[in-house]
């Protein structure tokens, strides 16, 4: 039976990509007491690299929302492997994100908003959090963003 969390991605036509495997020495997530720490999810999408390229140079800040709504709904997804039952969830704690950015790029908080406003979207209240959006030179595999993320349960 579907918990309420499920229903309402139902309800707003949100399909979670299946969880990814880690590509490196490294677990998808850590459950320490009552927080769910997931690694940095990438813009995978159905086995495939999607954004790959700079803020700023190859992408303008909409479609960088769109990267990072990606890499949100990829945390969701791992946090369900995790812990089955996303009704779990109490609150969405920290997500911290990193944007491939040209050099003069300044607008990574933008960028995140993408991710922040999909946890909202998810979890109402409970998914407003802290954050860090972070320019960088370079991520994994050339993608666009990265986020990693923070979640406390029941």
């Amino acid at each position: 039976m579907a918990g309420k969390i499920d229903a309402h991605l139902a309800d707003l036509g949100i399909t979670l990509p299946t969880a990814t495997a880690p590509v490196a020495n490294y677990v998808p997530y850590v459950i320490s007491g009552k927080l769910v720490h997931i690694s940095g999810q990438i813009t995978m999408e159905n086995g495939e690299l999607k954004f790959i390229g700079k803020l700023g140079a190859d992408y303008d800040v909409e479609t960088g929302q769109k990267a990072a709504r990606l890499c949100a709904l990829n945390l969701v997804a791992q946090l369900k492997a995790a812990i089955g039952d996303l009704d779990k969830v109490t609150r969405v704690v920290k997500l911290n994100a990193f944007v491939n950015s040209a050099p003069d790029f300044t607008d990574q908080p933008k960028v995140v908003n993408g991710a922040s406003d999909t946890m909202v979207e998810i979890f109402g209240d409970a998914g407003k959090h802290a954050r860090s959006a972070v320019g960088v030179a370079a991520l994994p595999l050339g993608v666009a963003v990265e986020i990693d993320g923070i979640f406390e349960i029941a």
